[in-house]
C-alpha cells in the first residue's frame, strides 16, 4: 500500500516538472514584442539581435574611438556608456541576458531636449526573475536603488552618486525598459495597454521588406523629424518640411566598418506627399549627368531623375488634380505667366527638358552670399532649348520695363530671366529660392542662379575640369550607388562646413573651428531613392576617413578680422633708408562679387556700416569709377576701369589724405 501514495507523489512532480518545461520553454502566449513598448514618438529606432557582440565591434571601430574625443559626442553617447557600465557591475547579470534582441530610441520630450529609450527582450529569463532580483539587490558606495509604482508597475529607480543622473528600469512581461528620462519610461507603459508604432501600417510595411538582415536596423519616423532637428537649430528648412510633409517610415539593414556606414531599405510616401515626389514614384528612373559641370567644391547635390521630364510632368498634373485647390492654384499661376508673356510653358519650356534636374549649393566665397544657389536642367536638344529661352526672353523684354543686355563671360552668354516666382510655380517651394534669375547655357545644360557670380563660378570650374566628374573621391563614392535612380542627394562634408564658416559670428567661428575634425571626418555622406512599386527603395552611405588625411584633401577657412589694408608696401631687403613702395600691390584689386548685373554701380561696406569701396558697372561688368576709403571714411584708392580693365591714372592716398602713390595703365 506504500507504494500507491509514491507513485501519485512522483506522478504529480512529473506533471509539475512538464508544466514548468512547457512554461518555460513552450509557452509564448505570455510575450510581446519589443517594439509595442517604444513610445510612440521615436524619431529614429535602432534594433539589433546581438547587442553585446555589435556593442563592441562598434566601441572597437576608428570611427567610435575618433568621435568619443569630442566633448558633444561623448555627452551624446554618455547615457549609452552608463547603462553599459551599469550592467557590466554585474557581470553575472550581461552573462545571463546574453545576446537578445535590443532597441534603442530617440524622442524629444520635452522643447529643445531628448533622449534615448532602451527595451531589451528577455524572452524565457522574464520568468525567473533572475534580472529584476539582481538589480533589487544592486547597490553599492556610488549606486542607491529605490522603486516606485505607476499604472500598477513597478519602477526601479538607479540613482549614479557620481554623476547625480537616474536611471529609470521596468519589467513588462518579457522585456525590460530603461530610459534616463522617467517620461518614456511612464509613456511605454502607457504603450503596453494601446501600442502605436508596433500596429502602425506603414511600420509594419517598411518592416515587413527590413527583416533581420545585418548588424543593425535602421527606423525613422519622419512625422518627428521637425521636432527633433529644432532641438540644435530653431531655423526652418523648405527641404526638411518637404521630407516631414511627404515621408512616413524609412527602414535600413546596415552593417558598420572604420571606413563605411553602408545602409540598404526602403521607404513609403504620405498619401498628401509633395507632388513631385509622387509624381518620381511613376516615372522610372534617370542616370546622373550634371556631375559634367557641377564643381568640385559642389556643397550639396540635389538630383531629380526619370524616364524624361514630359513624364514625370505628365504624372505631376495628374497629382494635382487630386487636390482642387491646389490644382486651381497652379492653373492660375501657370496661366498669369502665359497670359504674361504670351508664351506656352510646355512647348517654350517644358518641351526641351530631358531626364535631369538638379539643385546645387555652392560655397559661400563665390559672392559672399547666403543662396549660392544654382539650378541645372539636362536639356534633350540644347539647339532647340536656345530657340525657346530665346523666345521667352524676347517676350520678357517686349512686357517688361527692365532693360538687360546680354553679358558674355568667357565665351558663354549669361542672360536675365526677370519672370518672379518662375519655378515655384512650375515645381512647388522647394525650388522657391531660383526667383528672377539669371541663366547661361554650359553643354547641354541651362543653369539658373540669383546670383550670376553662381554662374561664373561653374563655368570657370567646366572651362578648368574641376567639377565632380573629374573628382576622385566624388567619383569612388557615386560609385557606390545605382547609376539609375529618381532622387539623389550628395554632401561634401568639408566645403559645407567652409560655408558656414563664412556666415557665423567669431565665437560661433571659434566653437565651429574647434569642432571641425569632428564634422569633416565624414567627407562624403549620400541618399538615394528608386521606385519600387508602392516604395523608394532606399539607400543611404557615409563615409569616415580620418581628419589629417582630409585636410590635405581640401583648403579650409581661418578666422579672420576685419583689417585695414596699409597702402604703403615697405621692401625690407632694400638698402634705401626709406620705404620702397609698391605699386602693383597697392592696385593689384581683389576680384569682387556685383549680384546684380542690371545694376549701374557696386557697392561693399565694412562692418561699421562705412563704405569700402564703389564702383560703377556695365551689364555686370566693372566699367567707370573705382572709390576705396579707409573704414573711418577718407579715400584711399581712385581710379577708372574700362570694360573690366584699370585704365588712366590710378591714386592712393594715405589714412590722412595725402598722396602716395600713382600709377599709370
Amino acid at each position: 500500500m506504500r507504494k500507491k501514495p509514491l507513485l501519485l507523489l512522483l506522478s504529480a512532480l512529473l506533471i509539475f516538472i512538464c508544466y514548468q518545461v512547457y512554461d518555460f520553454y513552450l509557452d509564448n502566449n505570455d510575450n510581446i514584442q519589443s517594439i509595442y513598448l517604444v513610445p510612440k514618438d521615436a524619431v529614429f529606432i535602432i534594433e539589433t539581435q546581438e547587442p553585446i557582440d555589435n556593442w563592441e565591434a562598434i566601441t572597437e571601430s576608428n570611427t567610435w574611438k575618433h568621435l568619443q574625443k569630442n566633448t558633444y559626442f561623448k555627452n551624446l553617447t554618455g547615457h549609452l556608456n552608463a547603462l553599459d557600465t551599469i550592467f557590466k557591475h554585474q557581470k553575472s547579470i550581461l552573462d545571463r541576458i546574453g545576446n537578445r534582441e535590443l532597441l534603442i530610441s530617440a524622442h524629444v520630450f520635452a522643447p529643445k531636449k531628448y533622449d534615448f529609450f532602451y527595451v531589451v527582450d528577455l524572452q524565457k529569463l522574464s520568468k525567473l526573475n533572475i534580472i529584476k532580483d539582481h538589480l533589487n539587490t544592486f547597490a553599492s558606495s556610488n549606486f542607491k536603488i529605490n522603486n516606485r509604482k505607476y499604472h500598477n508597475h513597478e519602477i526601479l529607480e538607479i540613482y549614479d552618486k557620481t554623476e547625480r543622473e537616474t536611471l529609470y528600469i521596468s519589467f513588462i512581461k518579457n522585456q525590460l525598459v530603461a530610459s534616463y528620462t522617467h517620461l518614456l519610461v511612464e509613456q511605454s507603459i502607457d504603450q503596453y495597454a494601446e501600442p502605436q508604432i508596433g500596429r502602425n501600417l506603414n511600420y509594419i510595411e517598411v518592416k515587413k521588406d527590413i527583416g533581420y538582415s545585418d548588424m543593425f536596423r535602421l527606423y525613422f519616423q519622419y512625422d518627428y523629424l521637425d521636432d527633433y532637428l529644432n532641438v540644435f537649430s530653431s531655423k526652418p528648412n523648405e527641404l526638411v518640411t518637404t521630407i516631414t510633409n511627404s515621408l512616413n517610415w524609412s527602414g535600413f539593414h546596415f552593417d558598420l566598418d572604420d571606413n563605411h556606414i553602408i545602409a540598404n531599405g526602403v521607404t513609403n510616401t504620405k498619401e498628401k506627399a509633395a507632388p513631385y515626389l509622387k509624381a518620381l514614384q511613376n516615372s522610372g528612373k534617370g542616370k546622373r549627368s550634371i556631375p559634367e559641370i557641377a564643381p568640385n567644391e559642389t556643397a550639396f547635390y540635389l538630383s531629380f531623375s526619370f524616364d524624361s521630364f514630359s513624364k514625370f510632368y505628365e504624372n505631376f498634373e495628374t497629382i494635382l488634380q487630386e487636390d482642387a485647390e491646389q490644382f486651381k492654384s497652379y492653373l492660375d499661376g501657370t496661366e498669369k505667366v502665359e497670359n504674361l508673356l504670351d508664351i506656352n510653358l510646355k512647348e517654350d519650356f517644358m518641351s526641351w527638358i530631358d531626364d535631369e534636374i538638379a539643385l546645387l549649393q555652392l560655397p559661400s566665397s563665390v559672392s559672399n552670399s547666403r543662396k549660392n544657389i544654382a539650378l541645372v536642367l539636362k536639356a534633350d536638344d540644347v539647339d532647340e532649348a536656345e530657340e525657346h529661352l530665346d523666345f521667352i526672353l524676347k517676350q520678357i523684354k517686349k512686357k517688361s520695363p527692365i532693360k538687360f543686355k546680354e553679358v558674355n563671360y568667357k565665351g558663354y552668354d549669361i542672360n536675365f530671366m526677370s519672370i518672379k516666382g518662375f519655378f515655384k510655380i512650375l515645381l512647388g517651394k522647394l525650388f522657391k529660392d531660383i526667383e528672377k534669375p539669371y541663366f547661361s547655357i554650359i553643354e547641354d545644360y541651362v543653369v539658373f542662379s540669383n546670383d550670376p557670380n553662381t554662374i561664373k563660378t561653374i563655368i570657370d570650374k567646366y572651362e578648368a575640369k574641376e567639377t565632380l566628374e573629374h573628382f576622385e573621391a566624388f567619383k569612388d563614392f557615386n560609385a557606390q550607388f545605382d547609376k539609375r535612380s529618381s532622387i539623389f542627394a550628395f554632401v561634401n562634408t568639408p566645403t559645407m562646413y567652409n560655408s558656414i564658416y563664412d556666415f557665423v559670428d567669431y565665437n560661433k567661428k571659434q566653437n565651429l573651428k574647434l569642432n571641425k575634425d569632428y564634422f569633416i571626418c565624414f567627407p562624403q555622406i549620400g541618399f538615394q531613392f528608386s521606385p519600387d512599386e508602392d516604395l523608394f527603395d532606399s539607400k543611404l552611405i557615409i563615409n569616415y576617413e580620418d581628419p589629417e588625411v582630409v585636410k590635405t584633401k581640401y583648403t579650409f577657412k581661418t578666422i579672420k578680422k576685419e583689417t585695414v589694408t596699409p597702402v604703403i608696401a615697405i621692401d625690407t631687403n632694400s638698402s634705401s633708408d626709406k620705404p620702397t613702395i609698391h605699386e602693383d600691390a597697392i592696385f593689384n584689386i581683389p576680384e569682387m562679387y556685383p549680384n546684380d548685373l542690371t545694376a549701374n554701380e557696386y557697392i561693399k561696406k565694412y562692418p561699421n556700416g562705412s563704405i569700402k569701396f564703389s564702383v560703377q558697372l556695365k551689364d555686370g561688368i566693372k566699367n567707370g569709377k573705382y572709390r576705396e576709403y579707409y573704414d573711418n571714411g577718407t579715400l584711399k584708392i581712385s581710379g577708372r576701369y574700362k570694360d573690366n580693365r584699370q585704365k588712366g591714372t590710378w591714386r592712393a592716398y594715405d589714412n590722412e589724405g595725402k598722396l602716395t602713390s600713382k600709377k599709370n595703365f
